[in-house]
């Protein structure tokens, strides 16, 4: 067992071993536990389309072999000495972010997700030289900064998604002043991110517009998350009665599309907060925006602080996430059906009860 006494212990995950993006076990060995270090036994990791970006060298700068997951939740087994935080056996959460510098303007600000320096949870390199790997594993080492407890009451597959989707969710709502009762806002896509996006608008008191390219999901926004409005963006009609009537809309689409429909949505000082991860430009025509003083803006995952704040949010308001739980096993059928949409709407999978050591046998 790994631990403060310089030994270290070996995790078994499953990893891409190339751009193909095939996810099969692997064994390897973990940074040795320093002063300030938690080592914490995973049990549940989410699954984010980001997984298939990075196993699939989307971005071009992946690294193999790659153990993906940054919805991380799992049992404090061992601390560090200087550890103040934590206690062994207590549940905590890790996201996508295990390192920053401590010095800049967004770390000092505990915007630590904007650190020109911040480590990734995995496909990156840690402080002492050796790759990060992440939450489809055994185990994982991280520093004590970058882990958020678990609030009693709400269980650890429901917090997983809440670690990278929530706080994605979350942040914008906070930071631009977005949460009082009474907002009108949209949800544009309804994916993992958009369902809680439209939970926690509705948690907040606002008036929740979901905005999707078809109607196939218009039962599921209405009836299952509690949305007051439907509004498919292909129907012209429907498009041009919800013009001039959302105070905000979180764009949550991953890929290239237009902005004039939505900018047209928004009344007097309304804003476009821009969520997916897009490799191409996109576009619009400039009045849209300086006739009604509107803004186009992004917002990237959310700090720590916030991170604690959306899980109190959810275990306070009893609210849940909609989750399927698989095993490591169907861990690549998974992502095969994140990648055409079909899932309701976080994969979430069951490390802990996968048996990974055997499969890694």
């Amino acid at each position: 067992m790994a631990g403060v006494d310089g030994s270290e212990r070996a995790a078994t995950g499953w990893a891409a071993r190339d751009a193909d993006g095939h996810l099969s076990p692997y064994t390897y060995t973990l940074r040795k536990t320093g002063p300030e270090d938690v080592v914490v036994k995973v049990m549940y990791c989410g699954i984010c389309h980001t997984d298939i970006h990075q196993t699939k060298n989307h971005f071009g700068f992946s690294k193999y072999p790659m153990v993906p997951g940054h919805e991380v939740v799992g049992e404090v087994e061992e601390v560090g000495p200087d550890v103040s935080k934590y206690t062994v056996g207590d549940v905590v959460g890790v996201g996508g972010i295990v390192g920053c510098c401590r010095s800049c303007r967004p770390c000092k600000a505990n915007d630590e997700q904007y650190c020109s320096k911040k480590i990734w949870t995995y496909n990156d390199v840690y402080t002492d030289g050796r790759p990060t790997q992440g939450g489809f594993s055994s185990a994982m080492v991280v520093d004590q900064k970058f882990v958020v407890k678990i609030p009693a009451g709400l269980a650890p597959e429901q917090a997983a998604p809440l670690l990278c989707a929530g706080v994605t969710a979350y942040s914008p709502l906070k930071h631009f002043g977005l949460m009082s009762p009474g907002l009108r806002g949209g949800v544009l896509g309804l994916g993992g991110i958009g369902h809680l996006g439209v939970k926690l608008a509705k948690a907040m008191g606002h008036h929740v517009t979901v905005i999707s390219s078809s109607d196939k999901k218009r039962a599921e926004a209405m009836d299952e998350l509690g949305a007051d409005a439907y509004v498919v963006s292909s129907d012209e009609g429907q498009m041009a009665a919800a013009v001039d009537s959302l105070d905000y809309i979180i764009d949550t689409v991953p890929v290239e599309h237009p902005l004039e429909p939505y900018l047209a949505m928004l009344r007097l000082n309304g804003k476009l907060v821009l969520m997916g991860v897009i490799p191409a430009p996109l576009s619009f025509v400039s009045p849209l925006v300086m006739m009604g003083r509107k803004t186009i803006t992004g917002s990237f995952i959310g700090s720590m602080q916030e991170m604690e704040e959306v899980l109190d949010f959810f275990a306070d308001k009893g609210l849940a996430s909609q989750i399927e739980v698989v095993k490591m096993d169907y861990l690549n059928q998974a992502l095969d059906r994140l990648d055409r949409n079909d899932v309701r709407y976080r994969f979430v999978v069951d490390v802990a009860g996968s048996n990974i050591e055997d499969d890694a046998a």
